[in-house]
């Protein structure tokens, strides 16, 4: 996980170094998307079926272990697939920004752009640090900075191009949430 704290601590140089890595997509997503979309999976299980909330009357409320083994399946699932479908979206939009088509880098942008999501799902554990799962919002400055390197949007069309795909993210990852509290009555994603 040398790449998530590198992106973490300093982005420029790693998307640089991303940028000149000629990693297919299936190996970025069996090696990175997969390791790292269990983090907020596993942790959201273990804060909803085993740790609980406090309810109204003072009671712990957990969600049933099934429910929650199934949620978070579920929100696994989909936190592989909302990458996927964001480097799509990538991929289609980047030329409307002046930019490049290559799926390889559109990929490789979402993916990567994405580390602070998955990590910032440790907060899922304990009810009363979900709020700090803002903090994933570092993401979009993420990808703002990967966008001139890997789909090379001009820099004046960068930061456009970058909460156009960040909405795009937060509408897939509020989608797979609500699925996924409605579905499995456990806390999405």
């Amino acid at each position: 996980m040398l790449r998530a704290k590198a992106l973490l601590t300093d982005p420029l140089t790693e998307w640089d170094r991303i940028a000149r890595e000629s990693d297919d997509p299936a190996f970025i997503l069996t090696h990175y998307a997969a390791l790292l979309a269990v983090i907020p999976s596993l942790f959201g299980f273990i804060g909803a079926c085993l740790i609980g909330v406090i309810g109204k009357d003072g009671t712990v409320l957990r969600a049933p272990l099934v429910d929650g083994v199934f949620g978070a399946i579920f929100g696994y699932v989909t936190a592989c697939a909302i990458v996927l479908v964001l480097a799509l979206a990538v991929y289609v939009l980047a030329p409307l920004f002046g930019g490049r088509r290559g799926f390889d880098n559109a990929f490789k942008l979402a993916v990567y752009s994405f580390t602070p999501v998955w990590l910032c799902g440790i907060f899922l554990l304990l009810p009363g640090l979900h709020f700090l799962a803002l903090l994933g919002f570092y993401g979009l400055y993420l990808l703002w900075l990967g966008t001139t390197r890997l789909t090379k949007v001009p820099e004046q069309m960068a930061l456009t191009f970058a909460i156009a795909m960040a909405a795009c993210a937060a509408a897939l990852v509020y989608a797979a949430a609500t699925a996924q509290h409605v579905i499995f009555g456990t806390p999405g994603f």
